[in-house]
């Protein structure tokens, strides 16, 4: 398996340290060492039971702003750090590569190559969110013949009007010519007569007792009538190849005469669940925990393109992770947790086994830095989570949203920046990423922003992204929207 980068030693000054600790000083706090007194290196906790693994480095709960926590994160971080987890690696006699920097680990995943599948034809109704394999041009006039664009009269010639007793209702045959002098009552959408000089709105004529029209303003020529071919002719192009259907796509096509659409299929996903303390129904207990990202990743993953092909638990099982891979045919698979190097994490071992060419293995992103990405088949990646909850989403938006956009044809959306409502720490040396509300063109920081935690990112509208060293009020920072903060869950058009 070949990486992007040599794999060098770092010293045990583990930056999940220095980030706590950089949280917890400007939050104000002081923060203990391992005798009791302020200042120093922070007491180092035993080892977890699992020797580091399901990503303890990302255990401590850093919400920002609260000194605390901050300093929960530095003893829950150098816990990682002993037990021999991301750059702790030295200690437990592993080497450890260079991390990918966020913007570049983005870039990367958005320039996998996109799976050869050919077009599809898709019904109007199945087409949702699709890209267009090809350009869309009308198959008729738009519209297709003079039709009235108010409710109203019709009428020929100057006026009063003498009314003729039945009216014109759409989707009726060709109507009997006007002559001059003479109206008709006519509704919207409706044919129009041939020899029609005008439209005249109901609200602005009236009907005197001989049952003759008479406009209450001028009438000019043409008013209120839609023209044949107003919109486009047939044969006239109206959507480049590329484009993501819409439900205003899905119109126009319908219009243009269109049953079937030629799109490019979605690209498939499969989840594979890793560890065997999981939960899947109940209240935790004796030291097991409930699942929230075997409930969360398909819809997430469905919400940015991803058609979910299979949800598969597999506990902490070397074997059974390696089948599922070889056996897959899904271009995308997505693990969770397993990606250090404890004594269950199996994520690397078996991408070397089955021969993967290792793309990213660590992004400078907090939470979720030991998020991977792999080339596992010729037409398939892995992208493989950290096991805590918002750590996996950031790993999401990282990797697996830059990648599916590509295999599913989308073009990068463009980005924007928000000014910061208030001061957000940042980690010294990474990116970070937090989940924040849109209020009035300002981006608001959410508190339960840990690794772990899942509150702030249920009620935000999308993840701020924080230079190192942090950020301060009415500062631009760059935003990724949630996917259903813009298109409706179910369905990404960025």
């Amino acid at each position: 398996m070949t990486a992007p980068g040599q794999y060098e030693e770092v010293d045990l000054d583990d930056l999940d340290v220095e980030e706590a600790l950089a949280l917890a000083k400007e939050g104000g706090a002081q923060v203990p060492d391992g005798s009791g007194a302020t200042g120093g290196s922070p007491a180092v906790p035993p080892p977890s039971p699992r020797g580091g693994s399901r990503d303890s480095r990302e255990q401590g709960q850093h919400t920002a702003g609260t000194a605390g926590t901050a300093a929960g994160t530095a003893a829950g971080a150098t816990g990682g750090t002993a037990a021999g987890t991301s750059r702790a690696g030295t200690a437990a006699g592993h080497g450890h590569h260079k991390a990918t920097l966020w913007p570049e680990a983005r870039a990367l995943a958005g320039r996998a190559p996109r799976r050869p599948d050919a077009p599809v034809s898709v019904s109007l109704d199945a087409a949702l969110g699709l890209v267009l394999a090809a350009p869309l041009a009308a198959l008729t006039d738009l519209p297709s013949f003079d039709t009235s664009a108010m409710d109203g009269w019709a009428v020929a010639g100057p006026g009063p009007w003498a009314v003729r007793a039945e009216g014109i209702l759409a989707g009726h045959a060709e109507p009997e010519p006007l002559t001059d002098g003479e109206a008709v009552r006519i509704a919207t959408g409706a044919r129009i007569p041939q020899d029609v000089t005008a439209v005249i709105r109901s609200e602005h004529g009236r009907t005197d007792e001989k049952e003759r029209l008479h406009a209450t303003r001028e009438v000019v020529p043409g008013q209120d009538i839609r023209p044949r071919g107003q919109e486009c002719r047939s044969g006239d192009p109206l959507l480049q190849r590329g484009t993501v259907v819409t439900p205003a796509v899905l119109g126009l096509a319908a219009a243009a005469g269109y049953d079937t659409v030629s799109a490019l299929p979605r690209p498939r996903a499969e989840v594979l669940v890793l560890g065997d303390e999981l939960l899947t129904e109940g209240l935790p207990h004796d030291g097991l925990i409930r699942d929230a990202l075997g409930p969360m990743l398909p819809s997430w993953l469905r919400a940015l393109g991803a058609d979910v092909i299979a949800v598969r638990r597999l506990g902490d099982d070397a074997e059974a992770l390696h089948r599922a891979l070889k056996n897959s045919d899904a271009d995308l698979v997505v693990t969770t947790g397993g990606t250090a190097a404890g004594p269950v994490d199996h994520v690397h071992p078996t991408l070397r086994r089955i021969g993967a060419e290792l793309l990213v293995d660590g992004v400078k992103v907090r939470p979720g830095h030991p998020m991977l990405l792999a080339r596992t088949k010729e037409n398939q990646h892995l992208v493989g989570l950290p096991g805590n909850p918002l750590a996996a989403v950031s790993g999401l938006l990282t990797l697996a949203e830059p990648l599916l956009r590509t295999l599913a044809g989308r073009a990068a959306p463009e980005t924007y920046t928000l000014p910061l409502k208030e001061t957000v720490h940042g980690h010294p040396y990474d990116t970070r990423l937090i989940p924040v509300v849109l209020r009035e063109d300002r981006a608001v920081p959410l508190h339960y922003n840990g690794p772990a935690m899942l509150r702030g990112i249920a009620v935000a509208d999308a993840l701020a992204v924080v230079p190192p060293g942090g950020a301060r009020p009415g500062q631009e920072l760059e935003i990724l929207d949630l996917p259903w903060a813009t298109a409706g869950i179910g369905v990404c058009f960025t």
